[in-house]
């Protein structure tokens, strides 16, 4: 299916709720989406069943498609489309489902070298993000052979929180296409629109901020404390 028709069903499908994915913290279900003869399957996450926390303001949905709309801006594709709509359980995000190998996660992944430069793509897509939950397990291996992201409720906070499993390319050289398309945002007078209107003004500027600081620095960091993982780790 194209990219077209995924976003027809996804803004416009009509949803039903197949059921609710276990071992997750917020309220997250599996759909299926029919318009006319088109199928497609989604994840739903209903802003009314988002628990609370203390150190992120609510709107875990917002970031879950600001998520997507970043990974676009950077013209990456490493986030599963991802819309903001209304539901059976009232407004939240609809992404779409990625057949994916369930046996593999980051931990796996990086032990194929030729999934490095992939794996270093969503390392730097994290740290202009600012994503505070990158567990292992939300790096998925596409049957089509792609790691996609998904799971990116805590990204965007304009407070440096980064927490993540990827720290194999410390020190490393970020490679110059990343650079590249981290230049487009750092270098911008604003974010894509797209970007923005799902993220507040202060939220904006961290983006650009983080993107400036990898374009000067121009290396994956090293995480010195061992305080910057997510818990659980998978």
């Amino acid at each position: 299916m194209d990219a077209a028709a995924v976003g027809t069903l996804l803004r416009h499908g009509e949803v039903e709720i197949l059921g609710r994915m276990p071992w997750s913290s917020n309220a997250t279900y599996l759909c299926q989406l029919t318009a006319g003869t088109e199928v497609l399957q989604a994840i739903y996450k209903p802003r009314r069943g988002e628990r609370p926390l203390w150190d992120f303001p609510s709107g875990l949905d917002h970031r879950e498609v600001a998520a997507y709309e970043l990974s676009q801006a950077l013209g990456w594709d490493i986030v599963p489309m991802t819309v903001l709509r209304e539901g059976p359980l009232g407004m939240g995000s609809l992404q779409r489902f990625v057949e994916a190998d369930v046996e593999q996660h980051y931990f796996t992944l990086y032990e194929n070298e030729l999934l490095h430069d992939q794996l270093r793509t969503m390392c730097a897509f994290d740290l202009v993000g600012n994503n505070t939950d990158r567990k292992s397990g939300h790096c998925l291996l596409g049957l089509d052979g792609r790691i996609q992201g998904i799971d990116h409720g805590l990204m965007f906070h304009q407070e440096f929180k980064l927490r993540t499993v990827i720290w194999e390319f410390g020190g490393e050289v970020v490679p110059a296409p990343l650079l590249e398309a981290v230049a487009t945002l750092a270098e911008a007078e604003t974010l894509p629109d797209a970007l923005a209107r799902l993220l507040d003004p202060e939220e904006q500027a961290a983006v650009r901020t983080r993107a400036r600081t990898l374009l000067r620095q121009g290396r994956f960091p090293i995480d010195n404390t061992g305080h910057r993982y997510p818990w659980p780790l998978v």
